[in-house]
């Protein structure tokens, strides 16, 4: 190895997470390096938030043009899909880095191209792709920010059978006459509602009960409504017993426990995720490589006082807006340390707790309807010991609902801490629901009562309004 070269800070991993750190640790003046063997901007902004967005905002549209009275003729046709690809490839620059890449220049960041290995204390050996070898030492801190891959279940025959995961899924050029989808998750569900609206037979074979398990049962009861009405089959509470395909590029067959064969011509696994740690030098720290990695609220790993883990590596909430929240706390954390003298707030909601990560934690799913939650749903907050309320109401019988779309359909919910008399929870599900989910995230995030709640005068005729009946049901 040749000499080190010393920064204050080395981020292994350049998505979201890892340039959220460079962007934070760069503003309080300490000198970052970030490597990376891939992309630099990550797997949400080329295989999975932005492709899968720019995919799916098409779909979403006609769907909502074709409920409103007076245009829903003008959008009766098929989508272009050649336009749609198009515009998918714009966002992800073609698969290209370069405006990641300058935007980490201006900053002062040094990009390190390769693949990199934590070595011992405070160091990273980086190999580039033309076999050079560099090794980088940290003043004051390493942070993990490697991310995860697609879980390829060990069942006979599917490894062979060269399936799609989230990154064909997103990527492909056309769409499959026939498109298999295995799972039950946010993938799942948003990619049969993408193919489908793009042409392609969807069949979703989900081993559980339901879509979005992580999610109120509602969500994807009516998420898997939608779908079948839009002539994809959901068939839940199956389970994948082989696959088989017919020569490199013929059809693929899955067959079910019981022996029953389902024939598609490409098939997506959306069954998990997990740690891009396997070679990434853990055992050199006394961690297990393969592994999650386990951190505190400030985001350091326990005991080892220099080393941090923030994004999916860290397993807290993977979700790339949670992930980049992570490296806020984190780089703050650091940028005190290195100060010295500066006291950390490690408390609850304090500058230097991911709080959110477990007591407001975000999602929004933009499948059609789209659903949108924030903190814990009925289930999660009885399990923890709450005293708790669900309050109900139909999403379609607000005005704003019934002017953004005939027939609207929608629910929502609220989680109410009887005891506090804050909001635990909420979820949304509807039509455009995801734009009402920031307003319930301020509301949990901020315990905000439910008194003062009611002076939060919602706009008419908006969605929105739901607030008020939702409140106004809780009141009686």
């Amino acid at each position: 190895m040749t000499e080190a070269v010393e920064y204050d800070v080395v981020v292994l991993g350049g998505g979201p997470a890892g340039e959220n750190v460079v962007d934070r640790t760069r503003a309080a003046g300490l000198s970052t390096a970030v490597v990376e063997g891939e992309l630099l901007g990550g797997e949400c902004s080329y295989w999975a938030c932005v492709p899968s967005k720019a995919l799916l905002r098409p779909a979403l549209a006609r769907a909502d043009a074709r409920r409103v009275p007076g245009l829903a003729g003008a959008v009766a046709g098929p989508l272009d899909a050649a336009a749609v690809f198009a515009h998918r490839d714009y966002w992800t620059g073609s698969w290209k880095d370069d405006g990641q890449v300058d935007w980490l220049e201006s900053v002062g960041a040094h990009v390190y191209r390769g693949h990199g290995r934590l070595y011992g204390v405070r160091k990273v050996a980086v190999t580039s792709p033309e076999g050079e070898h560099h090794v980088l030492s940290a003043r004051h801190a390493v942070v993990v920010a490697t991310g995860t891959r697609a879980v390829i279940p060990d069942v006979p025959g599917l490894a062979d059978a060269r399936p799609w995961t989230s990154r064909e899924a997103t990527s492909a050029q056309a769409a499959p006459g026939r498109l298999l989808i295995v799972g039950g998750s946010v993938v799942a569900a948003e990619m049969a509602t993408a193919w489908q609206a793009l042409g392609s037979q969807v069949t979703l074979l989900v081993r559980g009960s339901g879509l979005l398990p992580r999610m109120e049962p509602f969500a994807g009861e009516l998420v898997a409504d939608a779908l079948r009405e839009a002539g994809a089959v959901v068939r839940t509470g199956v389970a994948v017993e082989s696959v088989v395909r017919d020569g490199p590029t013929g059809p693929v067959t899955v067959v079910l426990e019981g022996g029953e064969r389902v024939e598609g011509d490409e098939l997506l696994v959306a069954t998990g995720r997990s740690p891009h740690t396997e070679d990434i030098g853990l055992d050199t720290v006394g961690l297990t490589p393969g592994g999650w990695i386990a951190v505190d609220d400030s985001c350091r790993v326990p005991g080892i006082d220099w080393l941090y883990a923030v994004g999916d590596v860290n397993h807290r909430a993977l979700l790339t807006h949670q992930g980049k929240y992570q490296a806020r706390i984190a780089g703050a954390v650091i940028a005190a340390r290195a100060e010295g003298g500066v006291p950390l707030d490690t408390g609850p909601w304090g500058a230097h707790a991911a709080t959110a990560d477990t007591e407001a934690l975000p999602q929004a799913v933009f499948t059609d309807p789209e659903a949108a939650s924030v903190g814990l749903t009925l289930a999660e907050a009885e399990r923890a010991g709450h005293r708790v309320r669900a309050v109900d109401y139909d999403l379609g019988k607000v005005s704003g609902a019934g002017l953004y779309a005939d027939g609207y359909r929608g629910r929502a919910r609220m989680v109410v801490d009887l005891d506090r008399e804050i909001l635990l929870g909420v979820t949304f599900v509807g039509p455009g629901a995801a734009e009402l989910l920031h307003a319930a995230t301020i509301a949990v995030a901020g315990q905000v009562p439910i008194d003062r709640l009611w002076h939060a005068v919602p706009a008419f005729p908006t969605i929105s309004e739901v607030w008020l009946r939702l409140l106004e049901a809780h009141r009686g």
